[in-house]
């Protein structure tokens, strides 16, 4: 193979694994999904004690075999990337890695004594279905309204913590010990249970001050369910608006750039 020809053959194999707007790459995103969508469920099943004792030998079968294909999958990642260590380092070059590490790890952890850290690693495969976010449109779109409203979101929380810590406080004045107010601390977390409208009601207020203001958390508390809902909703509205290609580059693998640019935003390559 020459030089010349080696760059079309990557930029081929480029665009059937991360493009999405053309039939190979179309097809092979569904091949994928289903593949991940079928391993998920034999874990699933894999979990239930009366069907591994049956099926046992067949989950095990059925899961080296996506491991293996999820694992030529990666490689051939690795390889139609400029970049491939800037892939690998990504979140979702993780994520494929993770796919596939832990049933290669249980090879190496043999003996009895390590059956629980075998199962903890083969529950990780679980996993797998983070490696459908890429190949959902909304998802990338709702990344970045949580992206852009994140500010909003945080001096949120830090108003909601505040209130906690308050409301927590004051019950801790007003209730008596033997209602289960025994510190500030165990009225604050009484005070978010209730404010987020939970009410587990393993602690309650007995006096009837306290249960004005318990009264007074949960009426604050449905009307604060609405702000961060709203929050991100105005930003998806904007996101909406804005074009976003699904064009993956081909030296750092990111996404999310526009509909009109032709240089990478993240590392500079040409689109």
């Amino acid at each position: 193979m020459t030089d010349k020809e080696s760059p079309r053959w990557r930029h081929t194999l480029h665009e059937i694994i991360f493009e999405a707007d053309t039939p190979a790459g179309k097809l092979f995103d569904i091949l994928l999904i289903v593949s991940i969508v079928i391993s998920v469920v034999l874990v699933m099943l894999d979990s239930v004690s009366g069907i591994r004792a049956v099926y046992g030998r067949q989950l095990y079968a059925g899961e080296w075999v996506f491991t293996i294909l999820f694992t030529i999958e990666y490689l051939l990642r690795l390889l139609c990337v400029g970049r491939p260590l800037a892939y690998a380092t990504s979140f979702f070059g993780m994520v494929d890695l993770l796919a596939i590490l832990p049933t290669y790890l249980s090879i190496f952890i043999p003996g009895s004594q390590y059956l629980l850290v075998i199962r903890l690693l083969r529950v990780l495969r679980i996993f797998r279905v983070l490696k459908l976010v890429p190949y959902l449109g909304e998802a990338r779109l709702l990344m970045q309204a949580l992206q852009a409203s994140r500010r909003k979101i945080i001096v949120f929380l830090f108003t909601v913590m505040i209130l906690v810590v308050i409301f927590g406080s004051l019950m801790y004045l007003i209730e008596d010990p033997d209602s289960g107010f025994t510190s500030i601390p165990q009225s604050i977390y009484w005070a978010i249970v209730t404010l987020t409208t939970v009410g587990y009601g393993d602690i309650s207020p007995q006096t009837g001050l306290g249960q004005f203001l318990s009264a007074l958390i949960m009426v604050i508390g449905f009307g604060m369910i609405a702000v961060p809902t709203g929050i991100v909703t105005v930003e998806m509205a904007h996101s909406f608006k804005r074009r976003v290609s699904t064009q993956a580059c081909p030296e750092c693998s990111a996404e999310g750039h526009d509909a009109d640019a032709i240089h990478c935003k993240y590392c500079g390559a040409k689109l």
